[in-house]
């Protein structure tokens, strides 16, 4: 289905830059929570034109989530979600279904943008988002370094930059312990052929492939800064901008910032590519996902029907083409250019890179991974335990949780 959406998302529209104001005045006071990246500022902005709205814009939003929309009332009607942050949301019955609405507010939808859940509309998306090769073209120019493919090649490009003192450091990463690096894991596994779960939902990570995917990620932090287990999106995108690394494979989302004038030092240098592969012949080292809107349960049905109403406004066609760049936007009206088409080269690969998987089982593994990888990234645990650890993780967290007996 991802793949699906990235394909439509690229069959636009061609469109001017004019930005209209709000089509209505909003009169319910309507709040939100979402992550902080610049296409939820520019849709949350759009919001913002019809009055009575609040935005919070966080990246720490999946772990504020769930209790905030278990709260009766809803600290929030409108939540930023994404197929690997929706599950909990989805699990404790706390957003609400949307075809009511969709039927009276969201005539300029098209299918794909619906997300379904068992034939109702749970949530809307407006855009896809991949991790994928941001690389200094400049840089690599004047070292005569080809464009990497593979994180082989990767390291290889990152040794010979780091040996030219191009920059600080030739390679970010968004290792961060806790998500950010559960996330490194969950692109490495798939594409060295391992998988997380058998059949019967227990782990399988213990594996040659969970091996060769931890020594990949340990590989390259001879590459990256120090400071690298508290590096996130935010951390590889100012780094970025201030001209301090080469290179990352950075979520497609930050992309557009690259191109701030008020912001970057390298307007026009950093360029986009498919995501590495982890072996040759095999699938980008990363994930497809969407992100888009949901709407609390634990509200009344006006405060649903104008909360809904404000998410169309921000997600109409005048706001994409003032902020065409900000997104591989699912909205009419996009034009894919340069920024894009690094997503697009991963989303349409062959094979392509495979969608996060949404699952309770994956919610489980991926917070056990954050906690479990910081230990073999510092040289306190080799990588035969380190997936032990996490088998053991794992089992606990799934039997508490029901998924195992």
């Amino acid at each position: 289905m991802l793949k699906n959406l990235v394909l439509a998302g690229v069959v636009s529209l061609m469109g001017s830059t004019a930005f209209a104001a709000c089509s209505y005045e909003n009169t319910v006071e309507i709040k939100s929570l979402s992550a902080g990246f610049e296409a939820w500022k520019a849709v949350t902005d759009a919001m913002a034109e019809c009055g009575n709205f609040q935005a919070e814009l966080d990246q720490e939003f999946r772990t504020k989530q769930p209790a905030a929309f278990e709260a009766n009332p809803s600290l929030y009607h409108i939540g930023g979600v994404s197929n690997g942050t929706v599950t909990p949301l989805l699990n404790a019955g706390t957003i609400r279904p949307l075809d009511d609405l969709v039927a009276k507010y969201g005539q300029n939808l098209s299918p794909n943008q619906l997300i379904k859940i068992d034939g109702k509309i749970m949530a809307v998306a407006m855009m896809v988002n991949t991790q994928h090769l941001m690389y200094r073209e400049d840089i690599l120019a004047d070292l005569d370094i080809a464009v990497p493919t593979t994180w082989e090649e990767v390291y290889a490009a990152a040794a010979k930059i780091k040996e030219a003192g191009a920059v600080d450091v030739p390679l970010g990463a968004t290792m961060k312990s806790g998500w950010n690096l559960a996330q490194e894991m969950v692109n490495m596994l798939p594409a060295h052929g391992g998988k997380f779960f058998n059949e019967d939902n227990t782990p399988a990570v213990n594996s040659d492939a969970g091996i060769k995917a931890l020594e990949t990620m340990k590989a390259g932090l001879e590459f990256m800064d120090p400071e690298v287990l508290v590096s996130d999106s935010t951390y590889v995108q100012q780094q970025f901008q201030q001209g301090k690394i080469a290179m990352a494979n950075l979520w497609a989302s930050r992309a557009g910032a690259m191109n701030d004038e008020a912001e970057s030092q390298v307007v026009g240098k950093v360029k986009m590519a498919a995501a590495p592969m982890a072996m040759a012949g095999g699938a980008p080292a990363t994930t497809l996902w969407w992100d888009g809107i949901v709407i609390a349960s634990n509200i009344t049905d006006e405060e649903a029907d104008a909360a809904f109403r404000l998410a169309m406004e921000g997600m109409d066609e005048e706001m994409v083409k003032a902020n065409n760049d900000a997104a591989i936007w699912l909205v009419k009206g996009f034009e894919p250019g340069a920024l894009s088409e690094g997503a697009i080269a991963t989303a349409t690969a062959n094979p392509p890179a495979p969608a996060y998987p949404s699952t309770t089982r994956m919610g489980l593994m991926h917070t056990v991974l954050g906690n479990e990888i910081p230990a073999f990234l510092t040289g306190e645990r080799d990588a035969a335990a380190t997936l032990t650890a996490i088998e053991e993780g794992y089992v606990t967290a799934a039997k508490e949780a029901g998924v195992l007996q």
